[in-house]
């Protein structure tokens, strides 16, 4: 089984920002495509972003975009997502998840390994 390991959630303000890491299992980066979806309590799980293994590319959801950031880095095994500008509909809890393709991605893709979450809280 991969590892998939969230971390960097919390409490933050309106406007405020956060950064997750997603530390995975060596050579995830190099032939799987990396998304972070998020749950917020009573509602459907929501696609945010996803990376590339093949180049890097990346994808937003529109709710998301400009405000959010993904990355990664070889040498950490680690995905990152930065949160910037937080709004109260960004609560829920965030998930690093892999796809078991490594070309084009989508954020709302069929994910096939999944982490234990993250909770992120923006509060009013």
């Amino acid at each position: 089984q991969l590892r998939i390991v969230e971390s960097g959630g919390g409490l933050v303000q309106i406007g405020g920002s956060l950064r997750l890491s997603c530390e995975v299992s060596e050579f995830v980066l190099d032939y799987y495509n990396v998304g972070w979806i998020r749950q917020a309590a009573g509602r459907e799980r929501e696609g945010v972003s996803c990376i590339t293994a093949n180049d890097g590319s990346t994808e937003y959801a529109h709710s998301v975009k400009g405000r959010f950031t993904i990355s990664r880095d070889f040498a950490k095994k680690t995905v990152y997502l930065e949160m910037d500008n937080l709004k109260p509909e960004d609560t829920g809890v965030y998930y690093c998840a892999i796809e078991n393709v490594n070309l084009f991605c989508s954020p709302g893709a069929e994910y096939h390994e999944w982490g234990q979450g993250t909770q992120v809280t923006v509060s009013s």
